[in-house]
């Protein structure tokens, strides 16, 4: 009876006749001390958010959405880009622009608009931690009680689980860029972790669940998901009425009047828009898993471990819960043709299902996740040093021209903040790795701890050693400062159809009025610009006479023509 009793059949409608997969001692369910996860969290979060120009095409193009509505060149409604109406979504881009306009002028914009992303992706972390938490004291979720006793308590167990989310997440290379841009999907991915708490603390705490379904769904609508925030509202509906929890069916209605309140946000302002493309042969559905293996890599190992160990609980609230979530989002990438950052929105669910896998792991499997985090880490930052070391010195000769190759025209900048940073970092990681293989080989969130260290150590001195070339390569402010030596400052530039990334740098690095609409090469803009390939230069309109062709240093291909009137 005991084991029936721990598997927690009050709580939702199906009786489950399986015993429960997870045995956790006492000792296993020891805290994860706090300063070092809020340490480790820190270290993922701020690198990134300082000393860098926003990157080519989404970061750029959003930021350039978000300065034309702070510098009031376009609504705040109706969002525009060089004259051209925009689908951008308003609350990410009210976020962005709303802090340009409060720190203007004491902080640069770029960094302004970031400020509000690196928070929501504080957000995000907060939002998962608690949602585990909550799904782990569910009486489903306990392991087995021992004979003998010595079994893990409910809240030592459940801290631990949540904070073995935590390290899955930040371990998942898909988030590692996309979480630290300046995008409307960073909204969205903090929407949706918020929408996973809420029905997670529901059967706890009714009354902050439900005013965060009913933030969250509108906020995901808004953010520019309007599609997945219904499916989320929807998948939410049926988990909670299948519970034999009172509280929880009553905050069904509470998540059926958040769904209908995202559907009317979405329709009110216009952002239904459909942007199906499922791949159409064999091998764009094998693109399609490599993205997966990566993206998702390594928490897709553990998540898939932790469904076949509690395959018999698919329906109970800790199973149920980040699983529809993670379907959600697995089936947006594939109907719209691979894209990553609908993927993106199923990290929160995944981590919480690798989280879960931990307690039915083998020793033997979480030493070998060790050896491979140490050995391939390790190599990544010696990598990284040997490569900062060529671009100062010039030695080893062969990594330095590889970077003079990869980057044309760029000159290595010495900075004594970042060769202080990178050198904490990597002795950090060093003791990391005697502190977790000498001592803690029986907690629960052992197996997380290197691939999560190795992950920020890997970020840090990406973002510090490398981060001089990275920003040269990814920036357009090396491409417009070739540009701006032939065009007059505070000009009208005509360029219709211009990309949008560019739009945005040439109103942001060079000042310029940019008209973008197709009918602006018969204004009275002086100046006009086209964008085309080395194979493919473009030619001069009629009308119009070549002034140049540039090309963009650290691209093989893409150049720009300058013409002006005769």
């Amino acid at each position: 009876m005991g084991v029936w009793a721990a598997a927690g059949l009050r709580h939702d409608a199906a009786v489950t006749v399986a015993p429960i997969p997870a045995l956790v001692t006492r000792d296993a369910a020891r805290e994860l001390p706090r300063w070092a996860l809020l340490l480790l969290c820190a270290a993922y979060v701020l690198p990134g958010v300082f000393g860098r120009d926003p990157w080519k095409n989404a970061d750029l193009t959003a930021f350039g959405q978000m300065l034309a509505m702070a510098q009031g060149r376009t609504s705040w409604f109706a969002p525009a880009l060089g004259g051209v109406p925009t689908d951008a979504a308003l609350l990410p881009n009210w976020l962005g622009a709303g802090a340009i306009v409060l720190t203007s002028p004491w902080l640069d914009p770029s960094l302004a608009a970031r400020l509000p992303f690196a928070l929501l992706l504080v957000a995000t972390l907060v939002a998962l931690w608690y949602a585990c938490f909550a799904l782990a004291r569910t009486d489903a979720a306990q392991p087995l009680p021992f004979a003998f006793g010595g079994e893990a308590q409910a809240v030592d167990y459940a801290r631990a689980i949540a904070d073995a989310s935590v390290l899955a997440l930040i371990a998942t290379l898909g988030l590692l860029q996309l979480g630290h841009e300046t995008t409307p999907e960073l909204a969205q991915l903090a929407a949706i972790a918020a929408a996973q708490w809420a029905l997670a603390v529901a059967p706890f705490h009714s009354g902050r669940a439900r005013i965060g379904i009913v933030l969250a769904l509108p906020a995901l609508a808004g953010s520019g998901a309007p599609a997945i925030a219904a499916v989320v509202g929807v998948t939410g509906i049926l988990i909670c009425a299948r519970s034999t929890y009172a509280a929880v069916r009553r905050f069904g209605w509470w998540t059926a009047a958040a769904t209908l309140l995202a559907v009317a946000v979405a329709t009110l302002t216009h952002r239904w828009a459909w942007r199906l493309t499922p791949p159409a042969t064999p091998l764009a559905l094998l693109v399609l898993a490599r993205q997966w293996l990566w993206f998702l890599w390594p928490s897709w190992l553990l998540a898939l471990w932790a469904l076949w160990q509690w395959r018999h609980f698919l329906l109970r609230r800790h199973v149920a819960i980040p699983l529809s979530a993670l379907l959600t989002a697995m089936v947006a990438n594939v109907a719209m043709g691979g894209s990553d950052r609908a993927l993106l929105l199923g990290l929160p669910g995944l981590a919480v299902l690798a989280a879960f896998a931990l307690p039915t792991l083998r020793r033997s499997t979480g030493s070998a996740i060790d050896w491979f985090s140490v050995f391939f880490f390790t190599l990544i930052a010696l990598a990284v040093w040997v490569i900062y070391i060529a671009m100062q010195t010039g030695v080893p000769a062969g990594p330095a021209r590889n970077v003079a190759k990869l980057a044309p025209g760029f000159v290595p900048q010495f900075g004594w903040l970042a060769l202080v940073v990178a050198t904490v970092a990597t002795v950090a990681w060093l003791w990391l790795v005697r502190w977790r293989t000498a001592r803690h080989r029986s907690a629960l969130w052992r197996s997380l701890v290197l691939p999560a260290g190795g992950v920020v150590l890997a970020w840090n001195l990406a973002m510090t050693l490398w981060l001089p070339p990275l920003d040269y390569a990814r920036s357009y402010r090396a491409h417009i400062r070739l540009l701006a030596k032939h065009i007059p400052p505070d000009v009208c530039i005509a360029a219709p159809g211009l990309p949008r990334a560019l739009t945005a740098a040439l109103e942001y690095y060079g000042h310029w009025r940019i008209d973008a609409r197709p009918e602006a090469a018969q204004g009275d803009c002086p100046v006009r610009l086209e964008a085309g390939t080395i194979a493919h230069p473009p030619l001069p309109p009629e009308g119009w006479t070549t002034i140049a062709i540039e090309r963009r240093p650290t691209d093989k291909d893409e150049v720009t023509g300058v013409f002006r009137r005769p």
